[in-house]
């Protein structure tokens, strides 16, 4: 009560922080008068004098001080300059349409160009001119000549907002760039160059880790940095695409998938798994007849179980008594003393599907259809167990173990890989609707974004689900990927020194974007008072029922001339009222994820008299719906929601797309209990229960407040589930995103480098001494596996003579062995070509370092999948993925050191520089002593070295000061000497009871 008679004297928070900035609008608007007799260009020089005066300032928070000076004198800069394109009627060409400039900043947009600046996120309602609203902020950190970025929801909005907005910039003597899909990498490093650069979050996303994980030289790379950036429509970018990390994958090596295999069975497993619901449901009917109704809901529970989406089932939820039967079997069998009846229950069905989760799981009777012949197909076999057998058994050799070992490895690898594929193919058919979650497009399953219904090309779905749908779909099935470069879109945004955004929801979120991307949410007022009537949902009992009322509804709008916009959650939905609507003879426009190309344009169209445009949720967004001539009598623009959306933000931005600019317009839901939200996440039960009170027959509605509350109520417990979904992910990620900057940060400094010796001997001076020490720590100190390791590794030719390990301490064999290896590499660099010399070097440090990460990105993902196992023995799964990823990175830099060491003698610039190279090593040769034939004592032999020691700087002496050496295979000077031959050495005899018999 306190805060409400507080809130009331001294306002909101909101509003008392917008009440201070009112004074910065006053003088803004103040400059504007200043400057209206200023030239065009005395204008545009103060565009030049402030790049001038901050490109001096070094220091970016000096320059962001900077900037804050002069906000009000560089907002009414760009507010004059509107005005001034305005005043012309200035004739311009946006993605190939004609367009005149018609607008100048009016306060309420100022403000909000003030938040923006200030890297909060502004709520401005539809219609506001956020895409004006923008200019403001991008105009003054511009300036820094740091580069600005507008973000943007898809190729459209950024070109036509570039082009459309670039007028203004242009105006001002700033450059606009855009950024747009399959672009060339010259081509976008341009656009990254201007001033301002438009694009969408995934080209930007993806150009970050093309630049960091797969560029070779600074001339691949495009960005140049992350400054300030503003993301339009920001509860969409930042919210509703987190939960989908950017990943760019190449094709796997091998592909080793057997979905066409396994398809058939499956079809048949699914089609029987139909059968069975579909004679239990019966069954159940017949209970429900009878009056006995436990076992009439005990049965239908059962076919809830193995489908979901069941005809029967889903009509006999709409009667309350079955419905309430039902939801009693099913809570009574998830008590914890009917487990045991639970999963006799599922034992009954070939597989069970739980839609909440997206999972699908096969029962015993479901394996045995699978594979009636092999009971242990689905079992996986205890490696560990087995290996020991192995081990323990003495009969077995060294190779016949191994060789046992290898055939288990692959009977496992096996058996994962065809439940894996399983798996997938039915939660392809179960789970995985076509028109819903995905479309067929060009003999291509083309993913569709749940919140935006656009298609996404180019996207698949991981794991090899893609596969199994593309198998489903008879469509061709493309090789498995992996992946090469992976970040979340929260960890990408989290790079910017500054980031802001604006969209019309993101109230609702306010508590996410605080804890996440510390952003604060300020809501502008509108210009004009709104005029929406925003009526109360209509609730029904069947989805049948929900659209007959929906019809009518568009019907009597469309009688008296008032366009309607009528909003659909997927491509399936949408194709349905369009069906219907054609059978009622209603001319309509349909607005789907199958014609993304005519988006803007059907939408603007959405405002003329008489129009009927039906949409999947937020398509069209960023594009204003204008109201045509007669609309406003009519009552503006009707609003249809068919269903309430999982996200509350998602319904509130389908009706803000009426009554922009107070303009009158009016908004309603329509929902049943068949609608996914009502079914999965309860908020069926109370209204059920309110329907049977009022007695209410077929074709009547439920309509109050109250109701409204309890969807809202349902809603708000999937956004929660939804959030933890996002920030498990990005607290996995966060994991993920330390080592990506480390292994990043190193790449880029060896791109950087003018000197990327340096970083090979860094590698060097850390990775042998870490080796010395591994060999000779401890009690017993193992000279030959160092000696043996540092001559496969480098070509030292060193021998225990030469060595003398035993007369050092461990960190004077470590320097010792420095010296050697430098010095080689130095003779060995002095034969490349010089000018190519640089680029092997950076190239043997990046091989490494790419090749390795994506094994280390691939076991990543597995320990990923794997941790959450851990929870059952009472484990939390992040603390066990922190610290088992910590161990894999410390091996993964380990490993990248020592495939540098590795690859630095065996890596050259051509050919003819290595075969130089090697022309100078002291070479050795096996001979035997004597003239013509090897003599009788094998203990006489000697090695002779070949080739001028003086090339390498040895002095022949055998204490192998600075000597490179390469042992090089034993040429005969004679033909080889048969056993019974004679002997070569004259006494007649043969050749295996003379000189042979000792050799």
């Amino acid at each position: 009560m306190v805060a409400w008679i507080l809130k009331k004297i001294l306002g909101s928070k909101n509003q008392r922080e917008l009440k201070r900035l009112m004074p910065t609008v006053r003088r803004i608007n103040e400059f504007d008068e200043q400057f209206k007799s200023l030239s065009d260009d005395e204008l545009r020089a103060k565009t030049a004098s402030w790049k001038e005066e901050i490109s001096k300032i070094p220091d970016l928070q000096d320059q962001w001080m900077k900037l804050d000076e002069i906000l009000p004198e560089a907002f009414a800069v760009v507010k004059n300059a509107a005005r001034r394109l305005k005043d012309r009627g200035q004739n311009f060409t946006v993605c190939d349409q004609p367009m005149v400039w018609d607008m100048v900043h009016f306060d309420m947009q100022l403000l909000g160009g003030i938040v923006l600046h200030r890297g909060r996120i502004a709520e401005m309602a539809t219609g506001e001119g956020k895409t004006l609203v923008a200019t403001l902020p991008l105009y003054l950190n511009a300036l820094t000549g740091r580069g600005a970025h507008l973000v943007t929801v898809n190729d459209y909005l950024a070109r036509r907002d570039a082009e459309w907005m670039g007028q203004l910039y242009s105006f001002l003597g700033l450059t606009v760039g855009c950024i747009e899909h399959d672009q060339e990498p010259d081509v976008r490093r341009e656009q990254y160059a201007m001033d301002i650069t438009y694009g969408t979050n995934s080209e930007f996303g993806f150009d970050y880790l093309r630049d960091n994980g797969m560029a070779t030289t600074r001339e691949q790379q495009v960005q140049r940095g992350y400054c300030y950036a503003i993301v339009d429509e920001v509860d969409s970018i930042l919210i509703d695409e987190a939960r989908t990390p950017l990943i760019i994958s190449g094709p796997a090596t091998i592909s080793t998938h057997q979905y066409d295999k396994w398809k058939p069975l499956i079809e048949q497993l699914v089609r029987k798994q139909n059968m069975l619901c579909n004679r239990v449901a019966s069954e159940a009917i017949e209970k429900f007849e009878q009056g006995d109704v436990e076992m009439g809901g005990r049965l239908m529970f059962k076919v809830k179980l193995g489908q979901p989406r069941n005809k029967q089932l889903l009509r006999l939820m709409e009667d309350p008594d079955k419905r309430r039967a039902i939801d009693k079997a099913e809570l009574s069998f998830f008590q914890d003393t009917r487990k045991e009846e639970l999963f006799a229950l599922k034992e009954e069905l070939f597989f069970t599907i739980d839609e909440k989760s997206n999972e699908s799981d096969l029962s015993e009777q479901g394996r045995g259809f699978l594979n009636p012949d092999d009971p242990n197909a689905f079992v996986l076999p205890d490696l560990i167990n087995e290996f020991t057998e192995i081990d323990l058994d003495e009969t077995l050799s060294p190779e016949e173990k191994d060789k046992k070992k290898t055939e288990r490895q692959q009977h496992c690898d096996a058996q994962a890989e065809r439940i894996h594929n399983i798996s997938q193919l039915l939660r392809a058919y179960c789970l995985f609707e076509k028109d819903v979650q995905y479309v067929l497009e060009d003999n291509k399953v083309v993913i569709v974004d749940e919140f935006t219904g656009r298609k996404m090309p180019g996207r698949r779905w991981s794991d090899g689900l893609h596969q199994a749908v593309e198998a489903k779909e008879g469509v061709q099935i493309d090789r498995e990927t992996q992946t090469l470069a992976t970040i979340t879109i929260q960890n990408y945004f989290r790079l910017y020194q500054k980031l802001a955004g604006m969209t019309g929801t993101a109230e609702t979120e306010a508590a996410e974007f605080h804890d996440i991307y510390k952003l604060d949410v300020n809501m502008i007022p509108t210009n004009r008072p709104v005029r929406r009537t925003d009526n109360n949902d209509r609730i029904y009992k069947t989805r049948r029922e929900k659209y007959n009322a929906v019809i009518n509804e568009i019907r009597e709008a469309h009688a008296k001339n008032q366009p309607v916009l009528v909003g659909s959650v997927s491509v399936e939905a949408s194709e349905l009222l369009s069906r219907m609507l054609k059978r009622e003879k209603i001319p309509h426009n349909v607005l789907n994820a199958k014609f993304h190309m005519q988006e803007a344009e059907i939408v603007a169209r959405a405002g003329q008299p008489g129009t009927v445009t039906i949409s999947t949720n937020m398509a069209g967004r960023g594009t204003d719906i204008k109201l045509g001539p007669g609309v406003i009598e009519a009552g503006g623009l009707m609003v249809v929601g068919t269903e309430r959306h999982e996200a509350r933000r998602i319904d509130r931005q389908l009706r803000g797309r009426c009554a922009r600019q107070g303009d009158p317009g009016a908004s309603r839901f329509y929902v049943s209990f068949e609608d996914d939200l009502m079914r999965n996440f309860g908020a069926a039960d109370r209204m059920t229960k309110i329907m049977e009170r009022f007695g209410l027959e077929e074709g009547q509605e439920l309509e109050h407040r109250w109701l409204n509350k309890s969807v809202e109520t349902a809603q708000k417990r999937v956004e929660q589930r939804n959030y933890l979904v996002r920030k498990r992910t990005l607290d996995f990620d966060d994991v993920m995103n330390m080592q990506r900057e480390v292994v990043y940060t190193w790449r880029n400094e060896v791109i950087d480098s003018e000197e990327p010796r340096t970083h090979i001997y860094e590698v060097i001076d850390e990775a042998v001494p870490a080796k010395v020490k591994e060999y000779l720590d401890g009690d017993e100190p193992n000279y030959t596996g160092l000696m043996h390791w540092i001559n496969t590794t480098f070509p030292l030719g060193l021998t225990k003579e030469k060595a003398q390990f035993d007369t050092r301490t461990v960190d004077e064999n470590a320097q010792f062995l420095l010296e050697k290896i430098k010095n080689a590499y130095e003779r060995k660099s002095s034969h490349e070509e010089p000018t190519a010399v640089k680029s092997l070097e950076r190239y043997i440090i990046l091989n490494a370092i790419d090749r390795l990460w994506q094994e280390h990105l691939y076991a990543m993902d597995a320990l990923r999948e794997g941790v959450y196992l851990r929870s059952y023995a009472q484990k939390d799964p992040l603390i066990e993925y922190k610290t088992e990823a910590y161990d894999m990175f410390v091996e993964l830099m380990a490993n990248i050191k020592n495939e540098v060491l590795n690859n630095l003698f065996r890596s050259t610039s051509n050919l003819q520089a290595f075969e130089n190279f090697l022309a100078t090593l002291p070479q050795f040769l096996l001979r035997e002593e004597g003239p013509t034939a090897p003599t009788a004592t094998a203990d006489a032999r000697m090695r002779h070295p070949v080739g001028a020691m003086a090339a390498v700087g040895g002095d022949g002496d055998g204490d192998g000061a600075g000597e490179v050496s390469i042992d090089l295979p034993i040429r005969r000077s004679l033909p080889k000497v048969g056993r019974n031959e004679p002997c070569p050495c004259g006494s007649g005899k043969k050749h295996k009871n003379c000189c042979g018999r000792v050799a």
